[in-house]
C-alpha cells in the first residue's frame, strides 16, 4: 500500500485548515477527511472552464473571474480556450494554495500563473464581485464540494438570493455564471431561476477519461 504523505497546511479565514497530500504520484487537497479536489480526477475542473469559454461571445478578450485555484485545472483550461486579449482573475483566499503550485506542484501548474493574462487576488471571490459591477464575462465558482459553504461558512453566501444576485450584476450582458458542485442540488438550480437567470445543468465525469464520479456544472445566464 502506497502511503499518504502530507506536504503542507494551508490556514483558511474562518476554516479548519486545508491539507495538502502527496499519494505517489497523485496530489489531494484535503479539508478534515474530505478530499476536496485530487490530481487524478480533474476531468470535471477542467470541464468547468472549457465549456464555459465556449458558451461565451468573445472568448478571444474576455474579462473571467475565477473563485479558488484549487490545483489550477480550471485557470489552466480557460487560459487554452482564450485569446491574448483576454484577462483571468483568480480569487484566492488562501495564499498557501499558490505557494503549492508554486512549490510541490509545480509539475502540474505547467506556469499558468506567469501567464501575462493572469492576476491572482489574494480576496474573497465575493469581494470581487461586489466591486466589480458589469465587468465580467464569466465568472466561474469551485470554492466548495457544492452549493454550500463547506470549505468555510462564509461561502454560504455565495450561493444565497443575495449572493446569485451580486453575482448578475457583477456580470455583462451576455455573461455567464457557472458553478461546479459533487452533485445535483434541486434547490440551488431554483434559487438560480428566482434570482432571474436562465439555467442549464451539465453532468460531468470527474476523470478526463470519462469515468469516476458525476459531477454536476450550473451554467446561468441573466435573463
Amino acid at each position: 500500500m502506497i502511503p499518504r504523505e502530507v506536504l503542507g497546511l494551508a490556514e483558511v479565514p474562518g476554516a479548519a485548515p486545508l491539507r495538502l497530500v502527496r499519494h505517489g504520484r497523485d496530489f489531494i487537497i484535503m479539508l478534515d477527511r474530505n478530499e476536496l479536489m485530487s490530481s487524478r480526477m480533474s476531468g470535471s475542473e477542467t470541464a468547468l472552464g472549457t465549456t464555459t469559454c465556449r458558451r461565451l461571445r468573445s472568448p478571444a478578450d474576455a474579462r473571467v473571474l475565477i473563485g479558488g485555484y484549487g490545483m489550477g485545472f480550471t485557470l489552466r483550461a480557460v487560459l487554452a480556450e482564450s485569446g491574448a486579449r483576454a484577462r483571468i482573475v483568480v480569487a484566492e483566499i488562501a495564499p498557501t494554495v499558490i505557494d503549492w503550485a508554486r512549490g510541490p506542484m509545480a509539475a502540474i501548474t505547467g506556469g499558468c500563473l506567469d501567464d501575462p493574462r493572469v492576476e491572482i487576488r489574494f480576496e474573497d471571490v465575493a469581494e470581487l464581485m461586489a466591486s466589480g459591477d458589469g465587468g465580467y464575462d464569466a465568472i466561474l465558482l469551485d470554492v466548495d464540494n457544492g452549493p454550500d459553504g463547506l470549505t468555510r461558512q462564509a461561502n454560504d453566501g455565495l450561493y444565497t438570493a443575495h449572493g446569485l444576485a451580486r453575482a448578475r450584476r457583477a456580470l455583462r450582458p451576455g455573461g455567464v455564471l457557472a458553478v461546479w458542485s459533487a452533485g445535483a442540488d434541486r434547490a440551488f438550480t431554483r434559487r438560480l431561476g428566482e434570482a432571474g437567470f436562465a439555467v442549464e445543468e451539465a453532468r460531468v465525469r470527474a476523470r478526463e477519461n470519462g469515468k469516476g464520479p458525476t459531477h454536476m456544472i450550473w451554467y446561468a445566464t441573466p435573463h
